[in-house]
């Protein structure tokens, strides 16, 4: 029998595993240990001011929040700036025996958003001004992101990890925040920088991505990204996804969120499951089927999570059964 690591690892590889790999609540099965840096320069609380400086405000609901106030209104302050110290040495004490605490389970890495930490600092209208008005700016902040995921992956390699994901949504509804031109232009490099580093660090490469993002798959395939950690998928369509990508990309997925996880009978949801496994999955990988971990935040119900779990839990077995 193979362990969770070498389960979720071949997956991903396309290389085949005696079962589907998950990574769902208690009691049932996760076969990953999710670690990060601690304090992480990109840590989002529910309310408060970040390192950076920006403040955040939490209406309740869920555990996410949003920054009300932005620090770097103006290029002008850049100097002024809290640019926090990645290479802190009390950032990375956490990480003491973390491969021994994970034991056999797939040992995850977080690192820092290259897009949403810039409008986190910057606000995202003047972000989106600032890849027409002030793209060397720009592109200097982001750089800076990209210099401190390429030092956490070197403490993550040394430390055990197996993978590295960091979180950017780049979609709307039914398209991109930006042009893809603007996309491949500024972030497209960016992302090679860094996906590359964790390929050649032996680690594999998660981004999480939600809305439509159909404009950049391709390209972020392209650049060595392994796995899309993508909790929305009826806006693009699995018929679709199937099409373009199945076989090329691992979709780390729940039942949508936004749609069938909500407004689905249980049922439904049941069905939606079996229709992500035909579609995304393949033989020898392609599909981590997991669920959304702040349930009270997106409006899931307990039944609906349980009836998910359970039915991605028979899905696996079945797969482990040929």
């Amino acid at each position: 029998m193979m362990s969770p690591r070498e389960v979720v690892a071949r997956s991903i590889r396309f290389e085949g595993a005696d079962r589907l790999p998950l990574d769902l609540p208690a009691p049932f099965t996760a076969d990953f240990f999710h670690a990060s840096m601690d304090p992480s320069p990109d840590a989002r609380p529910s309310s408060g001011r970040d390192e950076w400086g920006a403040l955040w405000h939490n209406i309740g609901i869920c555990r996410l929040g949003e920054v009300s106030d932005f620090p770097l209104k103006s290029w002008d302050d850049y100097n002024r700036l809290a640019i926090p110290d990645i290479r802190d040495p009390k950032r990375w004490t956490c990480l003491n025996g973390i491969r021994e605490k994970a034991g056999d389970k797939f040992l995850l890495g977080t690192g820092i958003s290259i897009y949403e930490r810039v409008h986190f600092i910057r606000g995202l209208e003047n972000t989106w001004v600032d890849i027409h008005e002030a793209p060397e700016q720009l592109c200097h902040l982001i750089d800076q992101l990209v210099e401190m995921n390429l030092y956490a992956i070197k403490q993550y390699r040394k430390a055990g990890f197996d993978g590295l994901i960091f979180c950017d949504d780049w979609g709307l509804q039914n398209r991109l925040m930006i042009s893809p031109e603007s996309w491949r232009s500024i972030w497209k490099p960016r992302y090679a920088r860094i996906f590359q580093a964790a390929r050649k660090a032996g680690l594999l490469t998660f981004l999480h991505s939600c809305g439509y993002i159909v404009d950049i798959l391709d390209d972020l395939i392209e650049i060595g990204l392994q796995v899309i950690h993508m909790d929305q998928q009826e806006n693009m369509g699995l018929e679709l996804l199937d099409k373009r990508f199945g076989g090329r990309i691992t979709f780390f997925s729940p039942v949508d969120i936004q749609n069938t996880m909500i407004k689905g009978s249980l049922d439904d949801i049941r069905a939606y499951c079996r229709a992500m496994v035909k579609h995304l999955g393949r033989p020898k990988g392609g599909l981590i089927p997991r669920w959304y971990t702040d349930p009270a935040g997106a409006g899931h119900r307990p039944e609906a999570i349980t009836a998910m779990s359970e039915e991605f839990t028979r899905l696996s077995k079945k797969h482990a059964a040929g």
